[in-house]
């Protein structure tokens, strides 16, 4: 089975998220699919769905949440490439995914690391205020 005969080919989706390496394992596409990680066309579904070109999927991937098109149907991991051809992502997922991506490393540069770390003074009277505070 290739992509090129597409429309007779029935994968689920599980097997078609392996095949495009958005997950290591079949095993860990079924439990975010289970999870509610994966909506198929704006719902919750099952593994066993069957995948069909032109469906929309969203995936929660760590911090991000990706919206894909899907343009293949494959059964087979192959190469990384060759898997991006099986999808497209949308230009607003793009574009939300960059925007929290930087507002993430705005907020990490505002919050400045100490100084220097403190020392035996510092740490007597941190231990000294936190007892007064019956922490």
């Amino acid at each position: 089975m290739t992509a090129n005969n597409a429309d007779e080919q029935k994968v689920r989706l599980d097997k078609w998220l392996w095949a495009a390496r958005f997950y290591k394992t079949r095993s860990l596409a079924k439990e975010a699919i289970e999870g509610g990680k994966v909506h198929y066309n704006s719902q919750r579904t099952k593994p066993g769905k069957l995948v069909e070109t032109g469906a929309k999927l969203t995936l929660r991937l760590g911090w991000q949440e990706k919206v894909v098109i899907i343009d293949g149907i494959s059964d087979r991991r192959r190469g990384a490439p060759e898997a991006q051809t099986l999808y497209h992502e949308t230009e607003d997922s793009v574009k939300r995914r960059e925007d929290l991506a930087w507002q993430r490393k705005t907020m990490q540069a505002a919050q400045l690391p100490p100084a220097r770390r403190p020392n035996k003074k510092d740490r007597r009277d941190i231990r000294r205020f936190r007892e007064q505070q019956g922490i």
